[in-house]
């Protein structure tokens, strides 16, 4: 029977967790907020109640995109479901950046309208401190929750705790700087936390929107992913490295080029050592696919397309049919190298009695009897 690994567990009890936590908090401070804003006549007091308002609608998102992410792959999804959390952090950007607009449209018309500007009284101060300590809180407690689980999701909302937290601070200080006899120092307070909040929404929706594209990994974790693959016994190099990420996860898919005249079974147990080795080291890591090499093919020019087994045998059979000795041969094995197919050719030992003839001149005889046959390159035989 199947069941979560662990680290899933912990990730969706983390987005449930912080989601409903953050929802319970930001719905009491945006209705504290903005009724201490209406009753404490502060405009940047009722700003920062909207502001929280859209973390309420934040906390719901996330905790709807958590449990759609948290989903096993299925036939219509094959990779998971990890890009809802991509898109989610994407909609916050949005959301973030039109509340930025709304505010600073409101707060730069009471500039210029002197009439309309606010005078905040001592209970808005009180609520402003208040909701400092606590969207303070929120940020420190959703962002262990996000670099324990690695959520970017959860990085952002934690974020958007802090945007909150840094918004009231300014705030306090619009708040207070009017109370002590300069009236548009809300009004100005109120265009600040506008900006800084359209600040955080554009790059919340830039590390989105790069998630979506296919963005790899820095440069320095690519030199890490490297170095792990490197390390593998059997690795002669590697190339054509990709990587993308998805819901603070990472894939990647290398070619890894290995001794051409490995058997398939060994070159099957690189790749898998290759792949164990990446998820273990590279913490984000969590798909891999390799592809067995036996020669780089970006430098390999391509040429034509070779002859598979079945079509290189019925060659291979008209081109040494006046050979008797090979009709004895018990197995053959190609290797598809440089844009021709070298030969091992395997005789029983005691073919070797039976002909009387020098070993390599059998090897000669059968490579000169392939002179018209380019798709064939180096011949070699074996007695066993």
């Amino acid at each position: 029977m199947s069941t979560e690994s662990t680290p899933q567990i912990d990730r969706n009890q983390a987005v449930t967790r912080t989601a409903v936590v953050g929802g319970i908090v930001n719905l009491l401070l945006s209705a504290i907020k903005i009724v201490a804003g209406l009753l404490g006549h502060s405009q940047a007091l009722i700003a920062d109640g909207i502001h929280s308002l859209s973390d309420l609608l934040s906390d719901l998102l996330v905790l709807i995109a958590g449990h759609h992410a948290s989903q096993e792959p299925d036939r219509d999804h094959p990779y998971g479901h990890a890009r809802y959390e991509t898109v989610a952090t994407l909609v916050l950007g949005f959301l973030l950046f039109a509340v930025a607009v709304g505010i600073g449209w409101d707060a730069a018309k009471r500039l210029f309208e002197p009439e309309d500007l606010l005078r905040p009284e001592m209970s808005a101060l009180i609520v402003t401190l208040v909701s400092i300590g606590a969207k303070e809180w929120l940020y420190w407690w959703t962002l262990g929750y996000a670099k324990r689980v690695r959520s970017e999701l959860l990085r952002a909302n934690a974020w958007h705790h802090r945007s909150d937290a840094i918004s009231s601070i300014v705030v306090f200080i619009g708040v207070a700087g009017t109370m002590a006899g300069l009236p548009y120092l809300d009004a100005i307070a109120a265009i600040i936390v506008a900006v800084m909040i359209a600040k955080i929404a554009w790059e919340l929706g830039w590390e989105a929107t790069s998630e979506l594209v296919d963005t790899g990994l820095e440069a320095s974790r690519l030199k890490e992913v490297t170095d792990t693959i490197c390390s593998v016994g059997g690795v002669r190099s590697i190339h054509m490295l990709r990587t993308r990420r998805s819901g603070g996860q990472a894939s990647a898919d290398v070619h890894v080029l290995v001794d051409p005249y490995v058997s398939v079974s060994e070159g099957h147990m690189i790749s898998v050592l290759v792949e164990q080795r990446l998820k273990r080291q590279i913490a984000e890591i969590t798909d891999v696919t390799v592809h067995i090499d036996p020669e780089d093919d970006e430098v390999v020019p391509v040429g034509p397309p070779l002859p598979l087994r079945a079509e290189a045998l019925a060659r291979l059979a008209s081109s040494w049919s006046a050979i008797p000795a090979a009709c004895e041969r018990e197995r053959l094995v190609f290797h598809y190298l440089g844009g021709r197919i070298d030969i091992d050719v395997y005789f029983p030992l005691a073919a070797c009695f039976r002909s009387g003839q020098d070993p390599e001149w059998l090897r000669e005889e059968l490579q000169k009897a392939l002179v018209d046959e380019p798709a064939f390159g180096r011949v070699r035989i074996y007695f066993g």
